[in-house]
């Protein structure tokens, strides 16, 4: 069990947008976070991928790792993730070289194999529009490795191409996942491991599958997990509460297929009131309170 004293924060920035507000403001309030969080001493600042969903603004991480790591100065910086099935693994490796270069040894590269978006937004992100595109996410995975670590069969078509733009120096990479699947592939190609907590309550189970199934690698020596947990801290457990009652609304909204800005707090409150208690505990997986409460949560 990890205690307080060894546990490291990080942070996973989805960019919201609140209700009255625009995406640039979304994306501004990111940097303006990730600068406090490098100056708190957090360990890690990631920006997800997602697409087609008007609360958030995090539709192009890379461009934003970018921004924010030109903005601080020693937190790593990284993608929660890279939705690599959208893309050429060539094109991936190419833009986080790109960033190493700029940035050097603080980024990370976490991918991951879900859309970040509903089944039509991820046909529209398609260059190939006459057929979905093929579930081969492990063979992706394997060539954007390949790259980074120069490890193409020496007579194979795509070896010319490891000498990357931004020089030697490649990111960190993780593999992002909330299903015993991620788990077993993160393990057997000795890949630190990242579970989404907030999706899937089950971590523990997959943790350990994870590290049942560790293949020591020239990624890892060792098994390494983050933990991704939605967590909502104010001075008080009532105060928390009540902060948390905008996410609520909008995860519960957006499980209905009505998608929002995130709405005020008080906006959140009246429509709990009306709609009920049973709405109330339709958000997502959360721990919300007081430093007490959240330390103890987490």
């Amino acid at each position: 069990m990890v205690d307080a004293a060894t546990l490291r924060l990080s942070v996973l920035d989805q960019s919201p947008i609140p209700e009255g507000l625009t995406g640039g403001d979304a994306l501004r309030n990111t940097i303006d976070l990730a600068r406090l969080t490098d100056r708190l001493g957090y360990a890690r600042y990631w920006i997800a991928e997602h697409h087609g969903i008007p609360m958030l603004a995090s539709a192009a991480p890379e461009i934003l790792i970018a921004e924010v790591a030109a903005a601080t100065e020693r937190i790593r910086v990284g993608s929660g993730g890279v939705m690599l099935p959208h893309y050429s693994p060539l094109k991936v490796a190419e833009t986080f070289s790109i960033l190493c270069g700029l940035h050097g040894e603080r980024i990370d590269l976490g991918v991951g194999r879900a859309p970040g978006s509903d089944r039509e937004t991820m046909f529209a992100l398609q260059r190939d529009r006459r057929q979905m595109s093929p579930d081969d996410f492990p063979e992706q995975l394997a060539e954007l490795l390949a790259y980074f670590e120069k490890d193409f069969p020496p007579d194979h078509p795509f070896a010319r191409l490891e000498a990357l733009p931004g020089g030697d120096q490649a990111p960190d990479v993780w593999l992002l996942g909330s299903s015993p699947q991620s788990a077993i592939w993160a393990g057997e190609l000795g890949l630190p491991y990242s579970f989404a907590d907030f999706i899937n309550a089950e971590g523990a189970a997959n943790a350990l599958l994870y590290r049942t199934r560790f293949v020591p690698s020239v990624r890892r020596a060792q098994a390494e997990t983050t933990v991704c947990v939605s967590a909502i801290c104010a001075e008080t457990d009532e105060e928390a509460e009540r902060l948390a009652a905008s996410q609520r609304m909008a995860i519960t909204l957006l499980r209905r297929g009505r998608l929002i800005a995130v709405p005020t707090v008080e906006r959140a409150l009246e429509f709990f009131a009306e709609a009920g208690p049973l709405a109330a505990a339709a958000g997502r997986r959360a721990v919300v309170g007081s430093p007490e409460t959240v330390r103890a949560g987490l």
